[in-house]
């Protein structure tokens, strides 16, 4: 059985980590692979990014951001994923390093919980023909230049206009990506384990602008309306430069992210834990 570690090298503790996790599945008899930057501090076998999904599974050590990372590299193939979480939010990661063992037991005798969460499929159309293809995990965000004015953006969903957004961007999201930029950006966190897409503009210029919550299988067209530079990104991890008369459709991806789950509810123990819901205020007003 082969392991590969995906590490964000800039922090000590989760390097340190993911060293002594590489020794433990060494010395039980798994062939252990990391990536290029921490191969070497983590005495592990470097592996390309190409060949980062041929595994059986893939431990990432870091925040969502890590995580995601993986999710770019494995979600063809389909690769489980458990994130050990070093990071400040950690929505998406699923354990903490103490957590890990059992973790890893629960794996290996075929006890784990894998979790398949949607993902979008995004095209950049020119003269109505795909030029580029990405597929993102979290969301996809359309978005003037930072020199530039405000923009309006135009919303098609199933070929109906739907809306034109005078704003800084529009946002669609994915249910795992409400709790990121989407949240930020005002928008409503979804349970992950819902199937829907999440239309949300960025500091729109009209009160009518509220968040949508969409169809999964709902086909969105996006186009700017008026003349500026904008950029496409996803997951902040591709970033494409916008054409004048380009589009972009958005739709549901037909590969997933696979993660390992550790508890039922995970979810709704980070909702309040993360957003400090689940701490009482009450001594504090009396």
């Amino acid at each position: 059985m082969r392991v590969h570690l995906l590490v964000n090298q800039h922090r000590a503790d989760a390097l340190t980590a993911a060293g002594e996790a590489a020794k433990w599945l060494k010395d039980h008899g798994k062939e252990v692979g990391a990536d290029r930057d921490s191969a070497s501090l983590i005495k592990a076998d470097e592996v390309a990014p190409a060949d980062f999904a041929d595994c059986d599974l893939v431990i990432t050590f870091g925040g969502d951001g890590t995580l995601i990372r993986a999710a770019h590299l494995c979600s063809e193939k389909g690769t489980p994923i458990l994130g050990v979480y070093y990071g400040r939010f950690g929505f998406v990661t699923q354990c903490t390093n103490e957590e890990l063992g059992a973790c890893l037991s629960d794996f290996f005798d075929g006890r784990a919980r894998i979790e398949s969460r949607m993902m979008l499929q995004i095209d950049l159309l020119r003269n109505s023909k795909s030029v580029a293809s990405i597929h993102s995990l979290n969301e996809m965000v359309l978005q003037r230049e930072v020199m530039v004015r405000m923009m309006t953006f135009e919303v098609v969903v199933n070929g109906h206009r739907l809306t034109s957004y005078p704003a800084d961007g529009v946002m669609v999201s994915t249910p795992t990506g409400s709790t990121a930029y989407n949240l930020s950006a005002g928008g409503p966190i979804c349970d992950p384990q819902v199937q829907a897409m999440v239309i949300t503009a960025l500091a729109p210029h009209t009160l009518s602008a509220r968040p949508l919550v969409l169809n999964p299988e709902s086909d969105i067209l996006l186009r700017v309306s008026t003349n500026g530079d904008a950029v496409l990104s996803a997951d902040g991890q591709v970033r494409l430069h916008i054409l004048s008369g380009d589009e972009v459709r958005v739709v549901r991806s037909p590969r997933v992210t696979n993660l390992i789950t550790v508890e039922q509810d995970d979810f709704l123990v980070k909702l309040g834990n993360r957003l400090f819901w689940s701490q009482s205020i009450l001594g504090e007003i009396s």
